[in-house]
């Protein structure tokens, strides 16, 4: 029966992400810097508000797009750190940021609609234009720094491009776009009716203090879709919990489409996510940071070239010198060197790997040590 089913599942492919991790896991001895999980516990505070609230019987159906209270909490939050101006009847609470992206991209998408987005990128883009039947366009920047480039950018837009997707602090790269970048994106979007996803689950976990979002950019709020999500920020990976902020009128479509797939986030994690608003999550991005530092600095005095991430939990080193593509190179470094990162392929890039330092100091020592002694071996064959 499966010759029946959605044909659009034919062009969708399983992560390739959790498919490495599993592979990996068959070798004895190898240890992992692949997944993007906090290896922190979500704060107490905001595990303590659910626990009342499970208490207190909070286990009926909520409104559909969140409670209001967190709706409004999530529309200050906003203002006060991003000066982003999205009333509470502007925002979706959806079932983390996948969903979020999930009902942006069904909302947009005809069939055959182009969307453009910078790569390397998050393995999910790809994979649910394609369930929607649309066409994924990358966009190369993995020779320009990890910054789009006005050519490019102008080159990949046609006539049938619906959207472009803005990842910034990126994944896997860990890259911010430059104001330069962000500017030149705005200049070349000017005038033309392509929507724009921000997805910024990592905008708080910076090493920065000129990080800006295109987000910030209001002059194409009718054409914007904001994602964000509680889980990288607060350690709230396993709660599924996100949200989308759109223009009133975009809004109120999409919002169908989350009634019906969803319905809604569990009621009784909402307050506890108004309290993770009100933490600060800045002991979390210092570890964060010199965590970075320090895989930073080893990774160069193993002589990779590598850019110096400034968000997000993520290095990307270029593998390239060793004649390998990245699926060749982390399976030799799993099996050889008992070390799994994950391929640069997954991303759109076949050049690097992706390593996660979300992780203890502890084992990312011992991970650095693995990598320097394989990338040891192969220098000397």
């Amino acid at each position: 029966m499966t010759e029946r089913l959605n044909s659009a599942l034919c062009n969708v492919r399983k992560s390739s992400i959790r498919e490495f991790t599993r592979i990996a896991k068959s070798v004895e001895g190898c240890m992992f810097l692949t997944l993007g999980e906090p290896d922190f516990n979500t704060p107490d505070e905001i595990k303590r508000q659910a626990k009342m609230d499970l208490d207190a019987n909070l286990t009926h159906y909520p409104e559909n797009n969140g409670q209001p209270q967190l709706r409004m909490a999530i529309s200050d939050f906003e203002r006060e750190k991003n000066r982003l101006d999205y009333a509470e009847d502007e925002i979706i609470v959806t079932i983390g940021a996948t969903e979020a992206l999930f009902v942006a991209l069904f909302g947009i998408l005809n069939p055959g609609d182009e969307v453009i987005v910078p790569v390397p990128a998050y393995v999910l883009y790809e994979q649910v234009i394609n369930l929607m039947r649309g066409k994924y366009v990358p966009l190369e920047t993995g020779d320009t720094a990890f910054q789009p480039v006005r050519e490019r950018l102008e080159a990949a837009i046609t006539p049938a491009t619906k959207a472009i997707i803005l990842t910034s602090p990126n994944n896997p790269t860990g890259c911010i776009y430059t104001e330069e970048t962000l500017d030149m994106i705005a200049d070349v979007l000017r005038g033309r009716d392509i929507f724009i996803i921000c997805d910024d689950v990592y905008s708080q976990l910076v090493y920065t203090d000129r990080y800006k979002s295109f987000s910030s950019y209001r002059q194409f709020r009718d054409r914007m879709i904001v994602v964000q999500s509680f889980a990288k920020p607060y350690a709230m990976t396993g709660w599924r919990v996100g949200y989308l902020m759109t223009d009133r009128p975009l809004k109120q479509k999409l919002e169908v489409i989350h009634q019906y797939a969803v319905v809604s986030a569990a009621s009784f994690v909402q307050n506890a996510c108004v309290e993770a608003l009100r933490s600060d999550p800045g002991g979390m991005v210092e570890i964060y940071r010199k965590r970075r530092d320090y895989v930073y600095g080893r990774i160069v005095g193993m002589g990779l070239p590598v850019n110096k991430p400034e968000g997000a939990f993520y290095i990307f080193p270029d593998i390239s010198r060793y004649g390998m593509d990245s699926m060749t190179f982390a399976t030799k470094l799993a099996n050889e060197g008992k070390l799994a990162v994950t391929p640069g392929v997954s991303f759109g890039d076949d050049n690097c790997v992706r390593i996660s330092y979300c992780y203890s100091d502890e084992e990312l020592r011992e991970g650095m040590d693995r990598l320097e002694r394989f990338i040891g071996g192969l220098d000397r064959r």
